[in-house]
């Protein structure tokens, strides 16, 4: 029978179009403006206590909340606007001092039947819902201190076994050298001139004894800082990974600083955790007090039941040679992280520790924090910490070795299975090259995503309106339906971008605009075709039937052409041009099914089976 669909078709019609109403639903629930407290540390207990001393506050300064919880170690608050959640920030941070992140956030409200589901609202950019700016600097200076603090000991190394006695110093990018007799010089100046060639060298006379100084070139400094840049700016990107924010910016800015932007971010407070961690391991030999030439160090342990340790200052391997890192329990049920080297590493490691068995082979964690000196005022009047940054270093392992290291071994001694997984995330994501210090942490608000996000909507509705008003002043019936396939197309088209986990930005919102009209485009040729057949003296049935079976081949060409417009666009673009493809692609697939599927299952609900001699058309 002619302009009938079997059972399976519509039913399929009917799935996809709940299948859409279900996962835009969440989109329906906005989100409340919150403060996200959690512990620096993932070891950190945050319970009742924190939460009462943060509620006391609030209400002591007369700050409206709602919806106060500790939940998965960390406390959210609930707030009715953003003057009261930037006013309520101000007053955690004062009230818990150091030892806490107190981040901005978005706390969701989508029902818990539709979590069940998997259905959860459409990420927005940045553009539209704000997020996390972070302009971040690079410690170059560090990382050249760690190079000449290298160099001091493998030249001293070097002079060691070739018992050459000399004094060996170092101050900011020179090193200093001084031998005990001519035979010593001569002998040190043929180490400097085979291992040291890239350092600038000169000599002086300093209180009657020859100084050779050594001073690294601007092409060397040069090329550390941007060894240090580029490496933090992978690692930044891999942590950024682990977070699955969706598109992120990680990009360099100047000489040394690295600009961090993480649009529709939940979770602030985990971000900042991650992101702030400049922490990075470092593997030192238990110092042996029968030998006097090795410099040593005195460190405490992260246990602080286990006091202090001395280990020798000389590294054997860093962070950065770690290949990957996973978190895991011991025999004894205690938390550990096993770590892979890569090549180089486990090389390094196994000399260093093959001739020192039954030695202790010490874990150095080492992290930049920040301590609260002071606070100051902002534009708004509200008060912000003034942080001083600092290094600690603390013995997180202190193990005996029994037989030599390769690239696998194990790290044990955390506190908790929380920071073990920490641990491990970091060290997967790769070390830091040098330090990094937050210059700028900026909420972007979404006072101006709000505006974007109205007139986004509002450029939508109108659009929309012309085309149902002409659709339906036009095409009369066939318009009706029309309409009601464009309004299950943006629905359908809502939640694919839900479910896919698209970012929508503001050129997705006219991605959407364009799909608007495409939607529509595709049934004014099939009306057009109907329209024909009929004057050409198809009875109306057979000119319904025609009519989209021969505009089918030309929709299918126009949109496959516009698809891959698209897919390029998203290939070679970047930012809001991908935010513009992504939409247009998702469009044109849910647009062809409606104008096709939708508007033709409609059409034979009205007219199929039917004899019909008018088409409201």
């Amino acid at each position: 029978m002619l302009n009938k669909y079997p059972w399976w078709k519509n039913l399929i019609i009917l799935l996809v179009l709940a299948f859409g109403v279900i996962y835009a639903m969440p989109n329906l629930y906005a989100p409340d403006p919150a403060i996200q407290i959690s512990g620096e540390s993932s070891s950190d207990v945050i319970d009742e206590r924190v939460l009462k001393r943060v509620s006391q506050s609030l209400d002591t300064a007369n700050i409206d909340y709602f919806g106060a919880s500790v939940a998965d170690g960390r406390v959210l608050i609930r707030l009715p606007d953003q003057e009261e959640q930037l006013k309520a920030k101000s007053v955690i941070q004062k009230t818990l001092g150091d030892g806490y992140i107190v981040a901005l956030n978005l706390a969701e409200n989508t029902p818990e039947w539709l979590l069940s589901w998997g259905a959860e609202p459409m990420k927005l950019g940045l553009d539209l819902s704000g997020g996390v700016h972070f302009l971040l600097e690079v410690d170059t200076d560090a990382m050249i201190d760690a190079r000449l603090k290298s160099a001091v000991d493998d030249m001293r190394r070097a002079f060691r076994e070739a018992k050459v006695r000399a004094s060996v110093g170092s101050k900011g990018t020179t090193l200093t050298v001084s031998f005990r007799t001519d035979a010593y010089r001569e002998q040190g100046m043929a180490i400097i001139r085979e291992k040291f060639s890239s350092y600038q060298r000169s000599t002086k006379e300093v209180d009657g004894v020859e100084v050779i100084t050594l001073t690294m070139t601007e092409a060397d400094i040069k090329q550390i800082e941007q060894y240090a840049v580029e490496q933090n700016l992978v690692t930044l990107r891999n942590r950024v990974n682990e977070l699955g924010v969706s598109e992120p910016l990680v990009q360099k800015q100047g000489r040394n600083r690295i600009v961090v932007e993480l649009p529709g971010v939940q979770d602030t407070a985990t971000a900042k955790k991650i992101l702030g961690k400049t922490a990075s391991l470092e593997f030192h030999l238990e110092a042996n007090f029968d030998d006097p030439s090795y410099s040593r160090e005195q460190y405490a342990f992260r246990d602080e039941n286990m006091g202090k340790a001395w280990l020798e200052k000389k590294v054997i391997i860093t962070g950065e040679r770690v290949s990957n890192a996973s978190s895991a329990f011991d025999e004894n049920g205690r938390p550990q992280v096993s770590i892979s080297l890569d090549s180089e590493g486990g090389t390094v490691m196994h000399r260093a520790t093959r001739n020192n068995i039954k030695r202790r082979l010490g874990v150095l964690f080492i992290e930049r924090k920040a301590k609260t000196i002071g606070y100051k005022k902002d534009a708004n009047g509200h008060e912000i910490p003034i942080k001083e940054r600092y290094d600690a270093r603390e013995i997180i392992s202190l193990a005996t070795i029994q037989a030599a290291l390769g690239t696998q071994f194990r790290i044990t001694g955390l506190d908790s299975p929380e920071e073990a997984g920490e641990l491990a995330l970091l060290l997967r994501a790769g070390a830091l090259a040098a330090p990094i210090d937050f210059v700028e942490e900026r909420t972007v608000g979404p006072s101006l995503g709000a505006e974007n996000i109205a007139l986004g909507v509002k450029s939508v509705q109108i659009g929309l309106g012309l085309v149902l008003i002409f659709m339906l002043f036009y095409y009369r019936v066939f318009g009706l339906a029309a309409n009601i396939a464009l309004a299950a197309n943006i629905v359908i088209l809502v939640a694919c971008m839900s479910i896919l986990s698209a970012t929508l930005t503001l050129p997705g919102i006219a991605g959407i605009v364009l799909t608007v009209g495409m939607a529509v485009d595709a049934n004014v040729l099939i009306f057009s075709r109907i329209k024909e057949e009929m004057r050409n003296g198809l009875s109306p049935q057979n000119a319904i039937n025609s009519g989209f079976d021969r505009a089918f081949v030309t929709i299918i060409d126009a949109n496959i052409t516009t698809l891959i417009v698209a897919i390029l666009l998203y290939a070679v673009g970047t930012g809001p041009v991908k935010g513009f493809a992504v939409t247009l692609s998702i469009g044109i697939l849910t647009s062809m099914f409606t104008a096709i599927m939708g508007t033709r299952a409609m059409i034979n609900v009205i007219y199929g089976g039917r004899n019909v001699k008018k088409l409201w058309i």
